[in-house]
C-alpha cells in the first residue's frame, strides 16, 4: 500500500473490496482495492479521544508523579485501540504512547511497567492486524465466531427418527480448537435417511476453514442430488474448485427407515461397522474407494445390507483410534469397546469417544440402531 494511502487511511478508513475480471481468453485477474466509506465520525472521535488520552498520560506522570499517574495507564488505552481501531490508526496511537512514555522518563519509572507496556503494545498491534484481516472490529468478531459455531452444531444434528429407531452423533474437536475438520451432514425425506460423515485433511484449526465451507456445500448436495450421485457430485466440486488443497474422505449412508435396507459408500474413509444381533459382534463393512478430490473419474463400490431389530451401524473417523502407527490394533480396540457399548446402551457413545480419542486429532462417530 502506498505511503499516502496509509496516511489517508488513518483518518478516513475504507473497506477492502475484492474483484475478479477476465476477457478475450485472458486468465482471471484478481485483486483488491480500498473503497472509502461514509459515516466515520464515531471512528474519528474514538481515534482523537484515545490519542489525546495517550498523550496526556506522559505530562500527567511528570507533573503529579508516577505514583498517581503511572505509565501503565496506557495499557487499557492500547488494548481498546487494538479492539476498535484499524492498523494504520493503531500505529498512530502507539506512536502517541511512545511519546508519552518518553516524557515519563523524567520521572521515576519502574522497568517492569515499561516491559509490560511494550508487551501490551505488541499485543494490541497484533490484535488490530488480525481483526483487520477479517474486517470485524470490537467484540463483534467474538460474537460472529460464537454464532458460526452454533450454526455448525445445528448443521451436525441428525433429524429425529421414527419409533423403532435410535441415533447418536458425537463430534470431538482437537484439543484447544474451536472448530475442526470432521463434520456431519444429514437429511431425511419421508422414510429415507441420508447421512454423510466427512473428514477434511488436517486437524483442528488447520482444517477448520475448509471444513466449514465444505459442510455447507456437501449439505446442499446431500438434499439436492439422488443418493447414488452424492459422492460423484462432491468429487466433481472438489476437482473444480478445491482439488489441490488436500484430501477429503467421506462415508455416505442411504437408509430406508421402513425396511431397514441400506447402502454404504466409502471414499477413502474408514469403513463403517455393523453390529448383528444374531452374531453378537461388530463387523467392518467391505465398502471402499478412493478419497474425494483426487481423480475426476473416481468410482466407489457400494455395500448393501439390512438393519433388523437389534442391529446397529457405526460410522467413525480415523481420530477414533488415536495413533496411526498400528491402524489394525486401533480398529480392533474400537470394535471391542463398541461391544461393551452394546451392553451398556448406545447413549454412552460420548463416553466411548472420551475413552478412545486420546490424540490431538479430531474424531467423530455416528451410531444408528434399530429397536
Amino acid at each position: 500500500m502506498p505511503v499516502e494511502e496509509i496516511v489517508r487511511s488513518v483518518w478516513s478508513p475504507g473497506e477492502e473490496v475484492f474483484y475478479s475480471a477476465s476477457g478475450e481468453g485472458r486468465p482471471p485477474e484478481r485483486g483488491t482495492f480500498i473503497l472509502r466509506r461514509p459515516g466515520v465520525a464515531r471512528y474519528r472521535l474514538l481515534l482523537v479521544t484515545l490519542t489525546a488520552a495517550a498523550l496526556a498520560v506522559g505530562p500527567l506522570s511528570a507533573t503529579v508523579g508516577t505514583g498517581w499517574a503511572p505509565p501503565i495507564l496506557l495499557a487499557p488505552i492500547l488494548l481498546l485501540g487494538g479492539l476498535r481501531l484499524r492498523l494504520p490508526a493503531m500505529g498512530l496511537l502507539t506512536t502517541a504512547s511512545v511519546i508519552s512514555v518518553v516524557i515519563t522518563l523524567t520521572a521515576a519509572v519502574q522497568p517492569a511497567q515499561l516491559i509490560a507496556l511494550i508487551v501490551v503494545a505488541g499485543l494490541a498491534l497484533r490484535l488490530s492486524h488480525m481483526r483487520g484481516g477479517v474486517g470485524i472490529y470490537g467484540l463483534r468478531g467474538d460474537q460472529a465466531l460464537i454464532e458460526l459455531k452454533q450454526r455448525l452444531q445445528r448443521m451436525c444434528q441428525m433429524p429425529t427418527l421414527p419409533r423403532g429407531w435410535g441415533r447418536k452423533a458425537v463430534i470431538r474437536r482437537a484439543p484447544g480448537s474451536l472448530f475442526g475438520g470432521d463434520f456431519l451432514v444429514s437429511c431425511q425425506e419421508g422414510d429415507n435417511l441420508q447421512v454423510a460423515l466427512v473428514d477434511v485433511s488436517g486437524k483442528g484449526g488447520d482444517a477448520a476453514s475448509r471444513a466449514m465451507m465444505l459442510a455447507g456445500t456437501f449439505g446442499g448436495l446431500l438434499g439436492a442430488t439422488p443418493a447414488p450421485d452424492f459422492l460423484p457430485a462432491c468429487n466433481a466440486y472438489l476437482m473444480r474448485e478445491d482439488g489441490r488443497e488436500g484430501l477429503v474422505t467421506a462415508v455416505h449412508l442411504d437408509l430406508n427407515l421402513s425396511t431397514g435396507r441400506y447402502v454404504i459408500t466409502c471414499a477413502g474413509h474408514p469403513p463403517p461397522a455393523k453390529f448383528g444381533r444374531g452374531s453378537g459382534a461388530w463387523e467392518l463393512s467391505t465398502a471402499q474407494g478412493i478419497a474425494l478430490g483426487v481423480v475426476s473419474d473416481a468410482r466407489w463400490d457400494s455395500v448393501q445390507g439390512t438393519l433388523r431389530k437389534g442391529d446397529a451401524l457405526m460410522l467413525f473417523t480415523d481420530g477414533m483410534w488415536g495413533s496411526r502407527a498400528d491402524v489394525d490394533a486401533g480398529i480392533d480396540r474400537l470394535l471391542g469397546q463398541a461391544g461393551i457399548l452394546v451392553q451398556q446402551g448406545y447413549d454412552k457413545a460420548a463416553a466411548l469417544i472420551r475413552e478412545l480419542s486420546h490424540g490431538d486429532d479430531d474424531s467423530a462417530m455416528v451410531l444408528i440402531w434399530r429397536t
